[in-house]
């Protein structure tokens, strides 16, 4: 995956050779044990009315994508994250769209809490699709979820690259053929 994978500007391409001197490594690239860890995330969407679902994360105190870490033994980035969009949102219909390639990797600094120091995530980000908006329901109450139109959700978060992921996000929705819709 990212071997095929194109950076689209000079801090991205940093942060995929990071991802890949992790991999060459070895061992475990999803432990967090480790102060640079591989995540994966994903902006849900609803085609149909072009909305995008965000999450609110308690201890980031901000709306963002949903996703997370692998459990112990997963290996494939979008098990992971099926896994973890459905268990965060409760949709059981996701889907990659408009196919299974990742559109955004971004190396972010996640600050201490509870017993872990501070480190950083390498989140490998995907879009996956449903077409059951009204099915979602939220985890918990502390984690509620909002559909909002892409303008609506860029002025939600604060983070650059969740705005440069929602951007991305745009573009596919506004120029992806009909056929793949």
């Amino acid at each position: 995956m990212l071997t095929r994978y194109r950076p689209s500007s000079a801090v991205e391409a940093a942060d995929l050779d990071r991802v890949r001197a992790l991999l060459a490594a070895g061992g475990d690239p999803w432990s967090r044990s480790i102060p640079l860890h591989v995540t994966v995330s994903a902006m849900i969407v609803h085609r149909a009315t072009h909305r995008v679902l965000l999450r609110w994360h308690a201890r980031q105190q901000a709306w963002l994508q949903v996703g997370g870490h692998a459990d112990p033994g997963e290996t494939d980035p979008l098990r992971v994250l099926l896994r973890e969009g459905e268990e965060e949102t409760g949709l059981s219909d996701l889907t990659p769209w408009p196919d299974s390639s990742m559109i955004h990797l971004v190396i972010v600094p996640v600050a201490a809490g509870g017993h872990e120091p501070p480190h950083e995530h390498a989140d490998l980000r995907f879009v996956l699709q449903t077409r059951t908006p009204q099915a979602v329901r939220p985890e918990n109450a502390s984690a509620p979820l909002r559909w909002l139109s892409v303008e609506q959700a860029r002025e939600e978060t604060a983070e650059a690259n969740v705005r440069e992921t929602l951007s991305r996000v745009e573009h596919l929705l506004e120029h992806t053929p009909e056929t793949m819709r």
